[in-house]
């Protein structure tokens, strides 16, 4: 496998290449789909962004992201979501919930809320065509950015719900460390609940900023084609979104980073 029809480039791996340029960029690759993120979106325009990628011919492949279940707005901030993906052609808004309310040690309290306000989402997104995907986050963002940690906390959540509305996004970068990951992946195939895969390589060190430790694949130590060939033995065939947070991979030209994002991809994904 080595070409590129299951490509996605997250506009977070070139977050300061502006919309315009990062969607040309990728039809002058040969690459099929992009990943969105809001805030990049409402500044070039939802309508104007959802009128670009048609015309380009790219597929959304998500938009990222709703939840925050902790914030006071949750609710009418995660219908507009739901509203953006759907007028973007976005079929996965992710979700990262929150972590534990101020104050609160309550994890697993936190956990059940976090179940609760997907319930609330679930009919509007149905409504809309949009398939909500709860992302598990590395255990080291539990407490402040979402108290979902593992893929199990994830499937636990998305149980009650239709599989088509609420499913699960599988991220490298948040997942490689746990050793129930490999059997959580059977068993989110058998529901049908992968919404979508994304991948990052884990950088050691650290930088001071662990949010930002996200590198291109191949530069850390993830098994990331073990991981694809893991997701694809559930019968997952979707988009593998390259979404990476790095300063340094940001201050460069964002048609440099897609041609080393796409070498890499291939030498370490396919």
């Amino acid at each position: 496998m080595s070409d590129l029809s299951r490509f996605s480039l997250n506009q977070a791996t070139t977050k300061r290449w502006p919309m315009d340029a990062t969607v040309a960029g990728c039809v002058a690759a040969g690459v099929p789909g992009i990943g969105l993120w809001r805030d990049q979106v409402a500044t070039f325009g939802v309508e104007r962004t959802a009128a670009l990628v048609r015309a380009a011919g790219l597929s959304v492949t998500t938009l990222c992201r709703g939840g925050f279940f902790t914030d006071e707005d949750w609710r009418d901030d995660n219908l507009r979501a739901i509203d953006e993906a759907a007028t973007l052609g976005a079929p996965v808004l992710v979700l990262v919930s929150g972590g534990l309310p101020e104050g609160s040690r309550d994890v697993d309290g936190a956990r059940r809320r976090i179940g609760d306000a997907v319930g609330e989402l679930v009919p509007h997104a149905r409504a809309a065509g949009v398939r909500l995907a709860i992302e598990p986050l590395h255990p080291m963002f539990a407490s402040d950015r979402c108290a979902v940690a593992t893929l199990g906390n994830a499937l636990d959540l998305a149980a009650p719900y239709p599989a088509e509305v609420v499913g699960v996004a599988i991220d490298t970068y948040h997942l490689w460390w746990d050793d129930r990951v490999w059997t959580d992946l059977a068993r989110a195939g058998a529901g049908g609940r992968i919404a979508c895969f994304q991948v990052a390589d884990w950088i050691t060190p650290l930088p001071a900023g662990v949010l930002l430790g996200r590198g291109l694949p191949g530069t850390g130590c993830i098994e990331l084609r073990r991981f694809r060939e893991a997701v694809d033995a559930t019968g997952y065939a979707g988009p593998i979104e390259v979404e990476v947070f790095h300063e340094d991979v940001w201050s460069r030209p964002g048609a440099e980073v897609l041609e080393e994002t796409i070498r890499r991809f291939r030498e370490h994904v396919l």
